[in-house]
């Protein structure tokens, strides 16, 4: 992998607490960063006002105001992210739902609006994240492997070796997990 021994360097001086570390490391990781948060747009209309580099950008502003980052490893820097990705993507949602409701503002034309997602899109983004809480609670590890499958785009083998287990293990719990978040999402929308 190219560059994986300056990723461990810089990983352990952020471990280490040194404030400059996190900028050396994301230019390191940014084409595997992009690439994570295209996968978490991919199903997002077109157009919309987040791109990938927007996404990337907000979960860098995000791990730079956290104080300490807790990955040890490229695989865990990057669940890291993919779950910053997760809250980053259900806080527009949110928004968009304030927006919808009015959140207290005037109104404004539709030319001025720039909406990140549709009403639709809200409510899935939504109802799947919730949906991941109640799964947590239930089953922690298959709420693990979605985070880390879904949200960080590893693949079964990168998520087996973050989460220390066997590759099977792993496989099972994905599939349980997709399956148990499909019909509560889809009980969440009324479908």
């Amino acid at each position: 992998m190219l560059g994986s021994g300056e990723v461990t360097q810089w990983l352990h001086r952020l471990k280490e607490g040194d404030e400059g570390a996190l900028e050396r490391l994301m230019p390191l990781l940014y084409d595997e960063l992009r690439m994570m948060a295209r996968h978490q747009l991919r199903n997002e209309r077109a157009g919309h006002t987040l791109n990938p580099t927007a996404l990337v950008n907000e979960v860098y502003l995000r791990l730079a105001k956290q104080e300490q980052i807790p990955a040890a490893h490229r695989t865990q820097f990057l669940g890291v992210a993919g779950r910053t990705m997760r809250r980053v993507l259900i806080d527009y949602a949110r928004a968009r739902k304030r927006l919808k409701r009015g959140a207290g503002q005037s109104p404004i034309s539709l030319e001025e609006a720039t909406p990140f997602l549709s009403d639709t899109e809200a409510e899935e983004i939504l109802a799947l994240d919730e949906a991941l809480d109640r799964l947590a609670v239930v089953n922690e590890r298959g709420s693990e492997v979605v985070q880390y499958r879904f949200f960080s785009g590893l693949t079964l083998e990168e998520t087996a070796e973050m989460m220390g287990l066997s590759l099977k293990t792993v496989h099972r719990a994905w599939i349980a997990a997709r399956a148990w978040l499909r019909k509560e999402v889809a009980h969440d929308l009324g479908l």
